[in-house]
């Protein structure tokens, strides 16, 4: 039980740590809006790997066979989301520091809330199918995980949840810090506006081969 929690632990930080357009768009929420955007964001990527982690260590083997053949159509969907939220982020930032105001005076709209957050990046890491391949290979290379029972499963996906959770909280956290930093119009237009491009940018390598 143990040793598939800290297998767990191991294979969430792996996931987290490379840094990605969701750990942008954590990050830069937090920066345009409140650690509480930012923290529900990271929840629901921690939770989408929890959810990866899940299918793949009760599923096994046959999770590859079904996924390889849609990784494809699923990337276009991820990059296509992923540039939407570029421009849509760009938009906002701009019109923002037209009308001289901060970001989140609207907040009700996009992902300026804790709940449109959440569902918002939990759907797009939901999207990126090679993170169920990625653990079905780790089970697959641990027979006390996949093998074992209902018990060393469990244990491993909560390994997976609180390692992904905890680093993508300390992406909040440092998006919050970069906010508070930045609170002038300049600062807000400079974070915002790096973060569509950046955004943009890992779109268009999603659509490269490789």
């Amino acid at each position: 039980m143990s040793g598939a929690f800290l297998a767990g632990v191991v294979a969430g930080y792996g996931v987290a740590i490379p840094v990605g357009a969701i750990a942008i768009l954590i990050l830069g929420l937090s920066a345009r809006t409140s650690f509480g955007v930012g923290a529900a964001a990271a929840l629901a990527v921690a939770t989408a790997d929890g959810l990866y982690a899940a299918v793949a260590a009760l599923g096994g083997a046959s999770l590859a066979g079904v996924i390889a053949p849609i990784a494809g159509p699923l990337r276009v969907i991820a990059a296509v989301v992923l540039f939407a939220l570029a421009v849509h982020g760009f938009w906002r930032t701009w019109a923002a520091h037209r009308a001289r105001e901060a970001p989140t005076a609207r907040g009700g709209r996009g992902m300026g809330t804790p709940g449109r957050a959440y569902a918002a990046l939990l759907g797009l890491t939901l999207l990126n199918p090679t993170t169920v391949l990625y653990f079905v290979a780790l089970v697959l290379g641990r027979p006390d995980t996949a093998d074992a029972g209902l018990l060393p499963a469990v244990s491993f996906v909560a390994g997976v949840f609180l390692a992904s959770a905890s680093w993508q909280l300390l992406i909040a956290g440092g998006g919050t810090v970069v906010g508070r930093a930045l609170t002038g119009p300049r600062g807000r237009l400079i974070t915002g506006v790096l973060s569509s491009v950046l955004i943009a940018a890992l779109a268009v390598a999603a659509l490269l081969p490789g």
